[in-house]
């Protein structure tokens, strides 16, 4: 569906095998943890096209996701790199009660190999502080396992 010559996204299409996509150019669209939970707003790609979300309500989009396929050119998501507290748990008793209370919380966390990722957030810092968890600042794409849930 095209408004004004924008394409309208009303759903996402998944992960494509490469022979779907063969023969078109590929462009990305670089959004945080927060903006991949908006469903519906305008987005512009790394080329400069744009996309209008109309995706249902509560349906976000998710890191490797295509977006729209064009018959010359199609869009992914990619994961912006965003601030967050690296921790690598000592045992895996450490990273249980780690994802426990940031869960508990209603925090987001992210796992890329041996790290735990969690944003860079004062609530965050204090919960590590309070279990006297060892942790680094980094700019890293951060890709939360499921979508969390916030109060604000």
């Amino acid at each position: 569906m095209l408004i004004a010559g924008v394409p309208v996204v009303t759903q996402t299409l998944g992960a494509l095998e490469d022979s779907e996509l063969r023969g078109r150019a590929r462009d990305v669209v670089v959004m945080s943890a927060e903006e991949r939970r908006w469903g519906r707003r305008r987005i512009v790609t790394r080329a400069g096209r744009e996309l209008a979300l109309a995706l249902p309500t509560g349906v976000g989009v998710a890191v490797g996701e295509v977006l729209h396929v064009d018959a010359e050119w199609y869009v992914v998501v990619e994961a912006a790199a965003e601030p967050v507290l690296l921790v690598r748990p000592e045992s895996w008793v450490e990273a249980v009660r780690l994802a426990f209370e940031v869960g508990n919380r209603h925090g987001a966390l992210a796992v890329n190999g041996e790290w735990l990722l969690l944003p860079d957030e004062a609530a965050m810092e204090q919960l590590l502080a309070r279990l006297g968890m060892a942790f680094e600042r980094a700019r890293a794409p951060f890709a939360p396992v499921g979508f969390g849930h916030r109060h604000d």
